[in-house]
């Protein structure tokens, strides 16, 4: 049977004359990327640029929404309803389907940002909120988030495609969630132990939690985060053990079932 995963990164994240990640080199060691729409991160003429660039590197191209926060990067959790967070979802992800529409090309997933990917995994009012905005929008469109969180159960009750999330830079819990960034050491700067966590999860399922004990994680996509440092030496560190591993790489639109022909 064929091993197949899709390599993913947060990305155009640059905001006017601050620049954040390494796009033009990260990109190219991708298959799909989760582009910010302007309320964490990013602006017009990034977004703009960030999907020409997708377009012709034929990378899949998702909406990255967050919390109204480019302050804090969107790390910083925003107390909302669950009619707040549908309307903020439908007008980043509208904003930069305009850019999708405007070179041509088809908007295939969405994945919460930062802080409303982390609130959204716990709570079933914010997870509810982000669904329903999808669902209203694009039922096949896919959504990216950690498995047996409550974003992964709403999504799944609004009848949304689900592709499962693991990240090659962080470390888990026990109970298999993400390690806060706030403890010490909880984000790897060792591009060869990050790329063996995503080999395991690519090709046994199971990631090492912070107590030693094995986790078990099934997943469909393996991000990198284009803002940690080294991230390009991450890429391409993962990409030679999984070329030795015979691995296949897939877009998420390939590797996640349609819900209906498009």
């Amino acid at each position: 049977m064929e091993r197949a995963i899709d390599l993913s990164a947060d990305c155009g994240e640059s905001f006017g004359s601050y620049k954040t990640g390494n796009d033009d080199a990260l990109l190219p060691l991708l298959t799909s990327a989760h582009i910010a729409c302007g309320f964490h991160a990013s602006d017009p003429m990034v977004m703009d640029r960030t999907v020409r660039m997708c377009k012709e590197l034929g990378l899949g191209i998702g909406a990255h929404p967050g919390f109204r926060d480019l302050v804090g990067f969107g790390r910083r959790v925003i107390e909302m309803t669950r009619e707040e967070v549908e309307h903020d979802v439908v007008y980043q992800i509208g904003a930069l389907n305009a850019f999708c529409k405007r070179h041509g090309v088809t908007l295939g997933h969405v994945k919460p940002h930062g802080a409303l990917y982390n609130t959204a995994a716990v709570n079933a009012e914010v997870a509810a909120g982000i669904a329903q905005g999808i669902a209203s929008l694009e039922m096949d469109l896919i959504v990216v988030c950690q498995p047996g969180t409550a974003m992964d159960k709403r999504a799944r009750e609004h009848g949304l495609r689900v592709a499962r999330e693991g990240f090659m830079d962080r470390k888990y819990n026990p109970d298999g969630t993400l390690a806060s960034r706030r403890i010490p050491g909880t984000v790897y700067d060792d591009p060869k132990v990050a790329a063996e966590q995503a080999m395991r999860m690519v090709t046994e399922s199971k990631v090492r939690a912070m107590d030693g004990t094995d986790v078990p994680l099934e997943v469909e996509t393996v991000c990198v985060h284009s803002d940690t440092p080294r991230s390009v030496e991450f890429a391409r560190e993962l990409r030679k053990l999984l070329d030795a591993g015979g691995v296949r790489y897939r877009k998420l639109t390939e590797l996640v079932p349609a819900v209906r022909p498009r």
